[in-house]
């Protein structure tokens, strides 16, 4: 990684714990998380004018337009005087990758590992529903997760091949303690 920038990305479908990892390695690297979701959820919660309009795609369990995914992004990014970001459940198409990576040519940030945690589906589907109990999260339901998984395979995997292909990608197994993947993280970056 270079010294002026640092962009990672943790890709994995939902439930592989991406947002607990990205969190935790960005306090170790000093780096800000930006998580879509996040964002998009207390947009929700505040009924912004933005809230209203994707609590209904987010609910159905599917992906918000990339027209609304980018222009948050490109707010979060300009003014850093530095891009040090690990972004979290962001690209989720090829087509966000590579406008992704064409504003991170831009400011001259490229992306330096894209991290892929891989669990299983019967691991993914309990890990969320344990979640909807503990942090009532109404996307959070066994048809909108099966919805979820299933815009996963068909539209985020292909990223997958593309992170490959750009020699970035970096696979860990997501499965077990959250301390032992971290590890598994650290190592792989």
């Amino acid at each position: 990684m270079s010294s002026d920038s640092t962009v990672l990305i943790f890709l994995g479908p939902p439930g592989a714990g991406k947002g607990t990892q990205a969190a935790r390695l960005a306090a170790d690297l000093g780096l800000r998380k930006i998580s879509t979701g996040d964002i998009l959820r207390a947009h929700v919660a505040r009924g912004s004018e933005l809230g209203k309009q994707v609590k209904p795609i987010m609910e159905r369990g599917d992906l918000v337009p990339d027209e609304l995914i980018l222009a948050i992004i490109r707010e979060e990014l300009s003014g850093m005087p530095q891009v040090r970001v690990i972004f979290d459940g962001f690209p989720r198409t090829t087509q966000q990758a590579l406008a992704l990576d064409e504003l991170l040519a831009d400011i001259s940030a490229p992306v330096d590992a894209a991290l892929l945690l891989e669990v299983d589906e019967a691991e993914l589907v309990g890990r969320m529903l344990q979640r909807a109990k503990m942090e009532g999260r109404s996307d959070d339901n066994e048809e909108t997760i099966k919805r979820r998984l299933q815009v996963y395979r068909e539209q985020t995997q292909p990223l997958i091949e593309y992170y490959r292909e750009r020699g970035v990608l970096k696979t860990v197994d997501g499965l077990g303690d959250p301390g032992q993947v971290y590890c598994r993280i650290r190592e792989a970056l």
